[in-house]
């Protein structure tokens, strides 16, 4: 059978139906072979009827290769050693099967005795049995490619799945800490009987609530959404900080759609909350800018706190999420294609700063 090397044949469409492709191959291959055959008998000054046996040859061959892939589909289910020995012995059987067609044909057609004698079979083994077993080889070669290329496809399936759960996992982990902090306040209003506050706290917690689990964990949005988001947010921790917390917002408009991993600024909006606005009497400002520079997105968070000292370390948030997070949130994300970094202001203060391609549409997440 003859060998392609054409890459479609080897392509991912040609074998989606394997049923189809083992036909085309079979008939692409031995077509090749008559033809290569029939050449050659040409090229050796023969006549056109000595191309008779090539074509019967042919035909024959076909036939018993279409019988051992019955065969070899049904050993290929059976233990390693038992396959690789009925493989064998097949081959064997129709190596001589081959042989004594073929030489009872050329008898037929060629001699004025028909007949088959060992002479005539021993005459076309050493031919028949390098084409069934090339053609052996070739069958357990591409099905072995098959497989290797089904477990790829799993092993990436498995891959994205479980980083798809990874980033969902992550993202959860903000909603419980943001929640337990929003409801600890409304509580402590309601026990202060500052109930117009607690209900406008209530109203701002539900509709940032709506506004982030409309989205699915693993989704991009983009920058514009996540801004609006953080505003949702600092409308509500503003209720407990009133004037002390003074946030400012610098987007700038290119980089306005472009995409990054949703609820990825918040907790270092909430960082700069905890560690910046909370310990000082009168509080500080939050600034929050988004640069484009060249395909790359820059993204800033910082405060006017007291920065980085022996007393605040910023390692996080209380509940073990924060700055871990985002850094595990941007591996999934882009891989080693992003930049995250943290540095004391001088004259006082703390940013962090993310760098990341900048991308207009959503990541798609798929198996190969």
């Amino acid at each position: 059978m003859a060998l392609f090397s054409l890459p479609a044949i080897f392509s991912r469409p040609f074998f989606e139906d394997k049923g189809r492709a083992f036909w085309r191959l079979q008939a692409a291959g031995w077509t090749g072979y008559l033809i290569l055959r029939s050449v050659s008998t040409f090229s050796n000054g023969l006549e056109f009827s000595a191309v008779v046996p090539v074509i019967i040859e042919s035909i024959v061959g076909y036939c018993i290769t279409l019988l051992l892939s019955t065969l070899y589909q049904y050993y290929r289910r059976l233990s390693r050693l038992w396959g690789v020995i009925l493989t064998i012995l097949t081959l064997a059987a129709a190596t001589l099967l081959y042989s004594v067609l073929d030489a009872f044909s050329f008898s037929f057609l060629k001699l004025t005795d028909p007949g088959i004698n060992l002479t005539l079979v021993l005459g076309t083994v050493f031919l028949n049995f390098t084409v069934l077993a090339g053609w052996s080889a070739l069958y357990f070669g591409i099905n072995f490619y098959l497989i290797v290329e089904d477990q790829m496809d799993r092993m990436a399936a498995l891959e994205n799945t479980a980083s798809s759960a990874q980033l969902a996992m992550l993202r959860y982990q903000l909603n419980p800490h943001f929640l337990f902090n929003t409801l600890n306040s409304i509580s402590t209003l309601v026990l202060l009987k500052q109930t117009e506050r607690a209900n406008a706290m209530l109203s701002r917690l539900s509709s940032f609530l709506r506004y982030t689990l409309a989205n699915e964990p693993t989704a991009h949005v983009t920058i514009q959404q996540e801004v609006e988001t953080l505003k949702l947010y600092l409308e509500i921790e503003k209720m407990r900080f009133e004037d002390r917390l003074r946030p400012s917002f610098d987007v700038d408009p290119r980089v306005s759609q472009a995409r990054l991993p949703s609820l990825l600024l918040q907790p270092l909006v909430e960082n700069a909350i905890k560690y910046a606005v909370t310990p000082q009497e009168d509080g500080a400002e939050i600034s929050v800018t988004a640069r484009l520079a060249g395909d790359r997105v820059q993204i800033a968070v910082s405060d006017t706190g007291p920065g980085l000292n022996a007393t605040t370390m910023r390692p996080g948030l209380s509940t073990g999420v924060g700055l871990a997070n985002i850094r595990d949130r941007l591996a999934q994300a882009y891989g080693p294609d992003h930049r995250f970094e943290t540095r004391s202001i001088p004259g006082g203060g703390y940013g962090v700063e993310i760098e990341i391609p900048f991308q207009l549409e959503e990541p798609k997440r798929e198996a190969a």
